[in-house]
């Protein structure tokens, strides 16, 4: 799944961690992420524990692993599913040939603070 989002010209950002990837987030950010587990709603708060590093502009933090205490908070835009990728397997001589089809669930996440 390709990774879109749309940049802010602000200096404060985060490196947040989710769904086994690393997203770089500022306030004011669409970015679409892995589905996270549990019943989630358009318009619900989500809320990223493992931050992993906090820059304001001036001082950066870095985690060890993780930053304790801070948090990245966002609202769920969008539940939907990407675009089709087709997988075929297939052997030559011996007629064998498989088809399917795969369409990747992701959430669109609008960053609102980082703390």
């Amino acid at each position: 799944m390709a990774l879109k989002k749309t940049q802010n010209n602000t200096s404060e950002f985060a490196v947040i961690a989710t769904g086994g990837k690393q997203y770089k987030v500022s306030v004011g950010d669409s970015v679409k992420i892995e589905k996270m587990i549990g019943e989630f709603k358009v318009g619900d708060k989500i809320t990223f524990d493992k931050v992993l590093l906090v820059d304001n502009g001036k001082d950066t933090t870095i985690g060890t692993p993780t930053i304790k205490g801070a948090e990245v908070i966002g609202t769920l835009e969008k539940i939907d599913r990407a675009a089709k990728v087709i997988v075929i397997h297939y052997k030559q001589k011996s007629r064998y040939f498989k088809k399917n089809g795969h369409r990747q669930p992701y959430f669109q996440v609008k960053i609102e603070s980082i703390k």
